[in-house]
């Protein structure tokens, strides 16, 4: 899909876009109606926490859909052709949350996958992107964690058919695939380009659902970012958002990426439906302009692959 970028057309779309821009920021709301506002540039880490609760996606996988939904407190069905996998309960209660957890434990369950109990979880929870995380950014996410309201909801266990809830069989897994370690960076790129791959790449782990996967589950890391046929809601595919111009993002504007980060808006008007909705309105519709401008430097950047249109 090609924008506009100038003429009347181009005119009024920018318009329509500044309207949408005011109607977004009035509408906006946080997880919970207390403590800070989320600002990555605070001191407080509980401030700088709720950001990071934003930009890896945990407000939009933890929190059911749906009124009277407690914030963070599980229940978000994932499909997969796998089965139903169901997001757990992460606030502090004691019995159904992490309340009991200790900050290590924490931190193992984020960037190894490793439960308190010790077993290993299923990587429907993105832990193969979040081993990448800073020690400052788990630490503050932790922090906020802390002071969202418990919630005595019971964890609903996932819906696995065979081999797939053999949970013995996840060792092999994780040797195939997953490969611990920080995200690396680029001495030769500029700060903001090494800002868009941690968020791309970590954070928000975009790779999780834009990459496609074999029939283990592990992603196929050729084709990175390059669509995926299977959708995880089990509803059409995941778009390629390379810069291929054909079946990727290689024609759209950067001021197209932004508004699409921002509103959700694509060029020819239409809005993101789907899993990305709530992607868009929990996170990167909450990051700052300088992330979203990150972001968009960072996919500029990528190998351009075609084959899976959006």
């Amino acid at each position: 899909m090609k924008g506009t970028t100038d003429g009347t057309a181009g005119i009024g779309r920018q318009a329509v876009r500044a309207c949408l821009l005011v109607l977004a920021v009035a509408c906006a709301c946080p997880v919970a109606a207390q403590g800070p506002q989320p600002d990555p540039a605070a001191a407080d880490p509980v401030a700088r926490g709720a950001y990071i609760l934003h930009a890896a996606g945990c407000a939009s996988c933890h929190t059911a859909r749906g009124e009277g939904a407690a914030p963070l407190a599980g229940g978000t069905a994932l499909t997969t052709a796998f089965g139903t996998f169901y997001s757990p309960n992460i606030t502090p209660d004691p019995e159904h949350g992490i309340g009991r957890w200790t900050e290590e434990e924490f931190a193992r369950a984020l960037r190894q996958g490793i439960s308190p109990e010790g077993y290993a979880y299923y990587p429907a929870f993105p832990y193969t992107s979040y081993t990448g995380m800073t020690d400052r950014d788990v630490a503050d996410l932790w922090a906020y964690l802390r002071t969202v309201p418990p919630a005595a909801q019971e964890n609903r266990p996932h819906e696995l058919g065979l081999p797939y809830r053999w949970r013995f069989l996840l060792p092999v897994w994780r040797w195939l695939y997953f490969e611990e370690g920080a995200t690396l960076v680029d001495a030769g790129r500029p700060p903001s380009w090494n800002r868009g791959a941690y968020l791309v790449g970590t954070l928000a782990h975009c790779g999780e659902c834009h990459t496609r996967r074999g029939l283990l589950g592990g992603p196929d890391h050729d084709r990175l970012l390059a669509g995926n046929p299977e959708a995880p809601e089990g509803r059409g595919s995941v778009p390629n958002i390379t810069p291929d111009p054909e079946d990727g993002i290689g024609d759209w504007s950067d001021d197209d990426l932004i508004f699409f980060l921002e509103l959700g808006m694509l060029p020819d008007g239409d809005f993101a439906g789907g899993s990305m909705a709530r992607v868009i309105e929990e996170t990167t519709s909450r990051l700052t302009p300088e992330d979203r401008a990150a972001i968009v430097e960072f996919l500029r950047s990528v190998p351009a692959v075609g084959g899976i249109r959006g």
